[in-house]
C-alpha cells in the first residue's frame, strides 16, 4: 500500500450513487469511514488495497473549488479521477457515450460590453481587452489549442489568470491539460475492459482526448453550443471540470476527468430532458472509471 491517496470524485448524487453501487459489488473495494468537513461528506476507504477518498463536489465551479481544495488540504492525495455527466457540444455524441478530454477550458470568463452608438453589431472594447485580444490572436500562431476567440453578442470571452508556487506573477491560461500518464492509463483501461454498452445493448462511443468546457451556466441553447464548438473546438460542456483541473494543477496533483453524455446541449425540441439519462450516463462512466482505477493500482509501487 502506498501512503498517497487517489481521490475519486463526482459532481452530484446520481454519479456518486453509481460509484457506490459499483463498489458495493466488489470484495476488494471498501468504504471504511465517513467524515464531514465544513458539511462536505468524504468517504475514506481502499480500492484493491490502495487508499482512496470518494466525494461529490456539488454542482458548480464554486462548489468544485471549495470541495477539491479542502480534500487536498486534509488528505494526502496525489491523484484525482473525476467521473460525471456532461452535455454534448460535438454532435457525434449520443447519450451514454463517454469523453475523456485532454484539455479543459473555462467558457464564460467574459467581458460584457456595450454596443457602439449607432451600430448594434459593433462593440466599444475597453483598451485592456483590445490588447488581450491581440495577445490571444498572436498566441494561436504557436499554440494550436488556444481558443479562436470571438464574441457572441455582447459577451466577449477572456481567460482566468492563475498563480502557483514558484511563479512570480499570475499567468493567463487558456486551458488545463490532463496528466499524460493518466490519459495513457485510460487508453490501456479501454482496451482491457469489456465493451461498455447501453441497457439496450448498443455499444457506446468512448473518446480519449479533445476538449471540454466548463462554466457557471447550464448550457441549453443551440446557438451557444455552436459558438462553443467554434471557439474552443469543444466536445462536451459542464459546470465543474476546469475548476477541478485548475485546483489540481496549482496543488501539483495529477488529474483526469471522465464525462458521460446525458444530452446534446440545447439540441432537443421543447423542454430539456437531460435528467432522463443521468443514471444511465453515470453507469457507463463508472465502468471506465473502475478500469482506470485498476490501472492506477497496478502502476503503484507495492
Amino acid at each position: 500500500m502506498t501512503n498517497k491517496w487517489t481521490a475519486v470524485v463526482a459532481a452530484y448524487e446520481p454519479e456518486i450513487e453509481a460509484i457506490d453501487a459499483a463498489f458495493a459489488t466488489m470484495d476488494d473495494a471498501q468504504i471504511s469511514q465517513t467524515v464531514y468537513i465544513k458539511g462536505v461528506k468524504y468517504q475514506l476507504g481502499t480500492y484493491k488495497g490502495e487508499p482512496i477518498v470518494v466525494f461529490s463536489t456539488g454542482v458548480s465551479i464554486t462548489n468544485a473549488a471549495m470541495t477539491v481544495q479542502m480534500a487536498l488540504d486534509y488528505f494526502p492525495i496525489d491523484k484525482l479521477v473525476m467521473m460525471g455527466i456532461a452535455g454534448a457540444i460535438n454532435p457525434k455524441y449520443t447519450p451514454g457515450d463517454i469523453a475523456v478530454p485532454e484539455r479543459w477550458y473555462f467558457h464564460d470568463e467574459s467581458v460584457y460590453i456595450n454596443p457602439k452608438k449607432g451600430d448594434a453589431n459593433a462593440y466599444e472594447l475597453p483598451d485592456y481587452y483590445a490588447k488581450q485580444l491581440e495577445y490571444y490572436k498572436a498566441r494561436r500562431e504557436t499554440d494550436k489549442h488556444s481558443p479562436n476567440y470571438k464574441n457572441i453578442g455582447f459577451i466577449h470571452p477572456t481567460e482566468v489568470a492563475v498563480v502557483k508556487e514558484g511563479w512570480d506573477t499570475r499567468k493567463r491560461m487558456p486551458y488545463f491539460t490532463a496528466d499524460k500518464a493518466l490519459l495513457a492509463m485510460a487508453q490501456r483501461a479501454l482496451k482491457k475492459i469489456p465493451p461498455i454498452t447501453m441497457p439496450s445493448g448498443k455499444e457506446i462511443l468512448v473518446d480519449i482526448g479533445g476538449n471540454g468546457v466548463t462554466g457557471s451556466v447550464f448550457v441549453d441553447n443551440a446557438k451557444y453550443r455552436e459558438w462553443l464548438r467554434d471557439v474552443y473546438t469543444a466536445d462536451v460542456a459542464e459546470m465543474e471540470s476546469a475548476t477541478v483541473a485548475q485546483v489540481s494543477f496549482v496543488n501539483d496533483v495529477d488529474w483526469l476527468i471522465i464525462r458521460s453524455i446525458s444530452d446534446l446541449a440545447g439540441g432537443q425540441h421543447g423542454k430539456n430532458v437531460e435528467n432522463v439519462f443521468d443514471a444511465i450516463a453515470s453507469g457507463t462512466g463508472t465502468k471506465l472509471l473502475l478500469g482506470i482505477l485498476d490501472e492506477i493500482v497496478t502502476s503503484e509501487p507495492q
